[in-house]
């Protein structure tokens, strides 16, 4: 079992940052990778961006350049550093782990989300 604990959202005007923060408990040992989601009303949550545990990032074309993935091992913790916000990241934000045991089986735990508006 994993617990995420999300952190850092909030309300803020276009152009402005965010710094989203997830703190990982439990079965740390097992987990793959991790990333953010997002999911704005009447849509469906899509993957912002992910890291792995050897270290590759992905970042879906809409925050490329203004996103940062990055993460803090020591305190099994990812951020999110959001950057030049748009109000079209309006939404919730999910952290999401990704763990494997016994090399074949997968497993997804979420965080409770945090609010992120971006006001024009």
């Amino acid at each position: 079992q994993v617990r995420l604990v999300e952190s850092g959202g909030g309300l803020v005007q276009a152009g402005q940052s965010l710094r989203l923060s997830c703190a990982a408990s439990g079965s740390i040992g097992s987990i793959n990778a991790m990333g953010w989601y997002r999911q704005a009303p009447g849509t469906q949550r899509e993957l912002v961006t992910s890291i792995t545990s050897g270290g590759s990032i992905n970042y879906t074309d809409s925050v490329k350049g203004r996103f940062t993935i990055s993460r803090d091992n020591a305190k099994s913790t990812v951020y999110l550093q959001m950057n030049s916000l748009k109000p079209e990241d309006t939404a919730v934000y999910y952290c999401n782990a990704e763990t494997v045991v016994y090399g074949r089986y997968k497993n997804y735990y979420w965080g409770q989300g945090t609010q992120v508006t971006v006001s024009s």
